[in-house]
């Protein structure tokens, strides 16, 4: 079985519908469809490894009763039957018949059903068909299909903000070193990467695992619905019979509402950036912290949400670096109450195609304030000027780093710097290597672009400061 094959052919067919519009509405409509197969296939196994296991789906509506080749419901029925019966039922589920209901619940509240012909629809369900997702490589079936969604998603406009590279998650948890008994949490999980990259690290790294435990212990917060459908979706395939994946945002409640209970271990996140939250969000937080930036408020969430001696591994914009107003007090929090020991600065492109802001990683542990951050610039690999969609970035290139980490010296690409001349700059975090010489006037085309985009980030900046500020 060939699983790209059958996504394309998935995807073939969906674009001859008239009712599906644009790849975002095509991936939405192919991953639901997916989780109904992919929740059948895992009540099989609920059935012998749970006691008096109950489906929370009426028998009716089960995939079985319905999608498989012996029940050929197809046409105009069919597409009633989803429209009218499936979706109004599962999106007001019986929480009460199992824990799997809430999962259920989460899934389909704000799914839709785009497709209009049941002819073609029927075509797809018969390709779903051929993956059994119940076999001993399940994962590797899914992780197939879900590297392929990804990528897509990469190409489907403001959908892509839901992607992280691979070999920034890889990397991020392998210098966090997340185990079975930390309390791991990620506030704007999208589909999930740091999370099931984690899980993945720890059984690897832990003779015995505790899987009950850790699926306790691995918390994902995201609101939008398609990312957490992949990502329910994705950690159920992990062997997580109850993903603690919530359909929230942290950022609209009080942030004075948190709590000991609350607070976690380890946070790994790429919060989303560029963006501004609805209005009266940041009435949640202090007056000193308030702004419509979604990346500044996470930073002040996520510092609040540690446990002391608690660790962060964060994705943020050179622009929180660079930034003044609201986010020059938000530094000042995070280095008076954290000791961020590490900036690894990414260059251009790592996001690419979908923006070329260029990004950091901030890696930072709670209850000592900072003395000296250590910069890493992350150099392209020999003979490559940028990363594209051909050319992404690879967790080998970052072995540089990981030889460096804990035996830190100053070279071409490291170099610290005392929080006295942090605090001069008046928190400014924006600092160059200083074994890169002057300008000069043989700056390339990248080169130049990167340094307009790099202003056009601090003119914005400046207006999301001034907006702040009046």
């Amino acid at each position: 079985m060939n699983i790209t094959t059958i996504i394309k052919s998935i995807r073939d067919i969906m674009r001859k519908d008239t009712g599906v519009d644009g790849d975002a509405q095509r991936i939405s409509q192919m991953v639901w469809m997916l989780f109904m197969k992919i929740f059948a296939d895992k009540e099989e196994h609920w059935k012998t490894s749970i006691p008096a296991y109950k489906s929370p789906i009426p028998e009716k509506l089960r995939w079985k009763n319905w999608a498989t080749n012996e029940n050929e419901l197809t046409g105009d029925v069919l597409i009633e039957f989803i429209n009218l019966e499936l979706f109004p039922t599962l999106k007001k589920i019986d929480l009460s018949t199992s824990d799997q209901a809430k999962i259920v619940k989460s899934v389909f509240e704000d799914t839709y059903n785009y497709m209009k012909n049941g002819q073609l629809f029927r075509q797809v369900v018969n390709e779903i068909n051929k993956i059994d997702f119940n076999t001993s490589n399940e994962r590797h079936i899914f992780n197939d299909i879900y590297e392929s969604i990804l990528k897509e998603l990469q190409s489907a406009g403001s959908s892509g903000e839901y992607y992280t590279p691979r070999a920034i998650t890889q990397f991020m948890v392998e210098m966090i070193k997340p185990s079975s008994n930390d309390k791991i949490l990620d506030p704007a999980c999208g589909t999930g990467g740091f999370l099931t990259c984690s899980i993945d690290f720890i059984r690897e790294n832990e003779k015995k695992t505790d899987n009950s435990l850790l699926q306790k212990n691995i918390i994902g917060i995201e609101k939008k619905p398609l990312p957490h459908l992949l990502c329910t979706t994705n950690m159920m395939l992990h062997g997580f019979d109850i993903p603690s994946i919530n359909r929230d945002n942290l950022l609209s409640k009080p942030y004075d509402s948190w709590h000991s209970e609350n607070l976690v271990d380890i946070v790994l996140s790429n919060p989303p950036f560029g963006g501004s939250e609805e209005n009266g969000t940041e009435s949640n937080f202090p007056s000193e912290f308030r702004t419509k930036e979604t990346a500044d408020l996470f930073v002040t969430l996520i510092i609040k949400l540690l446990k002391d001696k608690g660790k962060a591994a964060v994705v943020l914009p050179d622009s929180f670096l660079f930034g003044e107003g609201v986010r020059t007090r938000i530094k000042e929090k995070l280095l008076s109450e954290c000791n961020l020991h590490t900036i690894l600065r990414l260059p251009n492109g790592v996001f690419s195609p979908y923006t070329s802001i260029k990004t950091n990683l901030l890696f930072f542990e709670k209850g000592i304030s900072t003395k000296e951050i250590w910069y890493f610039e992350h150099p392209y690999p020999k003979g490559q000027k940028s990363y594209s969609k051909s050319r992404p970035i690879n967790i080998n290139e970052f072995e540089l780093e990981k030889k460096w980490w804990n035996n830190r010296t100053e070279t071409e690409y490291a170099w610290p710097v005392s929080i006295s001349d942090i605090i001069k700059r008046n928190y400014n975090l924006d600092i160059s290597s200083p074994y890169y010489g002057e300008e000069d006037d043989s700056m390339t085309t990248i080169e130049i672009f990167e340094k307009l985009e790099k202003s056009i980030d601090y003119t914005k900046s400046l207006i999301i400061q001034l907006k702040d500020e009046f």
